[in-house]
Parts: structure tokens; C-alpha cells; sequence
């Protein structure tokens, strides 16, 4: 069976709403949760966007 695409390795969009995943892709980047709330009002929910605004 080919891995679900929304594994966290090959997801694409984070889920501001979802308290989990914001703590999840917020960790990954190395940030807080607030600095990532800031991005993603800034550039949006795309992850790779969000690595690139804040410098990852």
C-alpha cells in the first residue's frame, strides 16, 4: 500500500486551526507557535513558503 499523502513528511499545507499541527510544523521549523501564527498571516498556510519567510 503507497503512504497516505498527508504524512507529515510530505505534507504540503499547515492547519492553523489545528493546534496539534501547528505544534508539530512549528517544532520542525524550530519556532514558536506565535512566531509561526505571524508567517502564516504574513505569506500564508504552504510550509515550504513558510521555511523560506522566516529563513529555514
Amino acid at each position: 500500500m503507497a503512504p497516505s499523502a498527508t504524512t507529515n513528511n510530505e505534507r504540503t499545507h499547515l492547519d492553523i486551526h489545528d493546534r496539534t499541527d501547528r505544534q508539530n510544523v512549528a517544532q520542525r521549523l524550530g519556532i514558536s507557535e506565535e512566531k509561526l501564527k505571524k508567517a502564516v498571516s504574513m505569506v500564508g498556510t504552504r510550509i515550504s513558503t513558510i521555511r523560506g519567510h522566516i529563513g529555514n
